[in-house]
């Protein structure tokens, strides 16, 4: 059975800081409210997400890469992740801001809970004005201010807020506190993984269970990275037509593609996938006289195998994601 470029139904979750831009901005289709996230290409236990179209029609990424191996993940990821698809990729809104957070290395995450760990990055696509977010601390902290700050609620204090506008990109490695602001809608490319610390969350009630949300303090305390550093935004190059490092991390490597025409596309030497996430305009993807289209806030997976395609648009922007 040929392999061709896949999409994916996505997956929409309520949030309580969950807005509509994902409807208004992205074009997606849902009547829920408060929609905070839609998971594009999700290999996450009981959010598995399934092909949207032609022949593979319903199946999950388990379902291919067990059937296809390397010819659909690469044969060099397929040795390291079997049937594991390593990558979770996100829109998300945010109306209101997210909980103060971080996430756990590979080597807690395993001990704990049997997951990876989430290194993830962030591509902002629409921000609103002086829309902000919290990336790691504004200085060097001691475990014992830390500690003395989260119990007098002046956590804030100690963390780097920065304004942020369409294309700003942020790498948020294992151990990093975070958080997204009100007012952003943003691409995230992450670990397979779905564990979160939370470690405060501003005392607020989720009008669905009438409760506050869970804190995990004492798990956050020993994965949090305490030090400062001088620059927490990711500086690159947008040349047209080219393929401009973007994040390239031990766990994914993201490319940005300005694209104003034509422009081939060859992954001989590449062995692993690619993830297509179209964040301005729209594109037309031509492989072996195929033509798929690809819109703002729509994602598209080329198995291993698909080599070389053309890429044909009059302006937009596009994430170009492997491993």
């Amino acid at each position: 059975m040929k392999l061709y470029p896949l999409k994916f139904n996505p997956i929409y979750s309520y949030r309580i800081w969950g807005g509509n831009k994902l409807k208004t901005e992205l074009n997606k289709n849902y009547q829920e409210d408060s929609i905070g996230e839609s998971w594009e290409i999700s290999d996450v236990r009981e959010n598995e997400t399934k092909v949207s179209e032609g022949i593979l029609k319903g199946q999950t990424l388990k379902q291919l890469i067990k059937k296809h191996r390397g010819d659909f993940v690469g044969n060099r990821v397929y040795e390291h992740f079997g049937t594991d698809f390593p990558l979770l990729i996100k829109f998300i809104d945010a109306k209101t801001p997210l909980s103060i957070q971080v996430h756990p290395n590979n080597e807690l995450a395993k001990k704990r809970h049997n997951s990876f760990g989430k290194n993830e990055m962030w591509y902002i696509m629409q921000a609103d004005e002086d829309a902000e977010l919290i990336v790691g601390f504004n200085q060097k902290v001691e475990k014992d201010n830390y500690n003395t700050c989260l119990k007098n609620s002046t956590l804030p204090e100690i963390l780097n807020v920065e304004k942020v506008s369409s294309g700003d990109t942020y790498y948020i490695p294992t151990g990093r506190v975070h958080a997204i602001g009100s007012g952003v809608l943003l691409a995230e490319i992450q670990q397979t993984s779905n564990i979160t610390y939370r470690i405060y969350d501003y005392d607020r009630i989720d009008s669905k269970t009438g409760e506050k949300r869970e804190l995990h303090t004492d798990l956050a305390f020993d994965a949090i990275d305490f030090d400062f550093y001088k620059n927490y935004k990711t500086t690159y190059n947008n040349k047209t037509n080219a393929s401009n490092k973007l994040v390239h991390s031990p766990y994914f490597k993201t490319n940005i593609i300005n694209i104003k025409g034509e422009m081939m596309r060859d992954y001989t030497n590449l062995d692993s996938f690619v993830i297509y996430i179209c964040v301005e305009g729209s594109i037309e993807i031509e492989n072996e006289n195929d033509i798929f289209s690809l819109n703002k806030g729509e994602t598209i997976l080329l198995p291993a195998i698909i080599n070389k395609l053309i890429i044909r648009s009059i302006k937009a922007d596009i994430l170009e994601v492997s491993m």
